[in-house]
């Protein structure tokens, strides 16, 4: 199983979360977001768990003195997220420090080679795609809990954007006819957790096999050709990384 999106950290009980995921072999990425939550979520790694370097959008404002910090991790982080734009109206006060942030971080992968980037774009898709389309060296960006339009779908294949899909969004109908548009073969799974809610709870990482089930139905797969396809997926995805040992 795979889980390309979440906030191990997050969890009440973080050393646990990682211990189960690696004793499962859940291949997780771990995203933070602040690029001060690096050395704790690290240590939380290791195994099947990948961290990855992060400054969260709606935190943008609050912790863009941490840039330099991110600078200094960079080199040494193959996978960024979670980093991206999110125009809901609590945050639009702080749009220009979120697109400041965001277009900073995008140099930082560029500058540094690519990297691997866990992008969050809600209610921003349009402006997310503007920014990777200023900065194609940037590296893979993978949208993750993506909800745009079908123009906009089209627009971020065509920028060769990759998507991360959860159990929590795969319960829209909307969303699973973006699914279906989606091309296989740039598909993830995610959870999105401690955030993402399955059964009015907190969802567990190893509990992306709701989303694999979902997929199954879209994609009218057995359930296990859709989680080879996921693990051929990451496996090329793996081994476009630039850097790092973790991959």
């Amino acid at each position: 199983m795979i889980d390309f999106h979440c906030h191990v950290d997050l969890y009440p009980n973080p050393h646990e979360i990682a211990r189960e995921c690696r004793e499962r072999s859940l291949r997780l990425l771990s995203v933070t977001t602040t690029p001060s939550a690096w050395d704790g979520t690290s240590a939380l790694g290791g195994g099947t768990i990948i961290t990855a370097l992060g400054l969260h959008p709606q935190l943008a404002h609050e912790r863009k003195g941490e840039l330099p910090l991110f600078d200094r991790i960079l080199p040494g982080s193959a996978y960024v997220g979670e980093v991206g734009l999110d125009e809901a109206p609590e945050f639009k006060t702080h749009w220009q420090d979120q697109v400041d942030v965001f277009r900073h971080v995008l140099n930082a992968c560029n500058e540094a080679g690519g990297r691997v980037m866990s992008i969050h774009s809600r209610r921003a898709s349009s402006p997310v795609l503007d920014l990777l389309e200023q900065y194609p060296g940037s590296g893979t960006p993978i949208l993750h809990w993506f909800t745009g339009t079908v123009g906009e779908l089209n627009r971020a294949i065509s920028l060769g954007c990759w998507f991360s899909v959860g159990p929590a969004m795969l319960k829209s109908k909307r969303v699973k006819d973006l699914v279906m548009k989606m091309p296989r073969e740039r598909v993830l799974t995610e959870s999105d957790g401690p955030f993402a809610q399955l059964g009015g709870r907190s969802i567990l990482p190893w509990e992306v096999g709701v989303a694999v089930d979902a997929l199954a139905g879209c994609w009218d797969l057995d359930p296990g050709l859709v989680v080879r396809t996921l693990s051929e997926n990451l496996s090329k995805l793996s081994a476009g990384a630039s850097i790092g040992s973790e991959a």
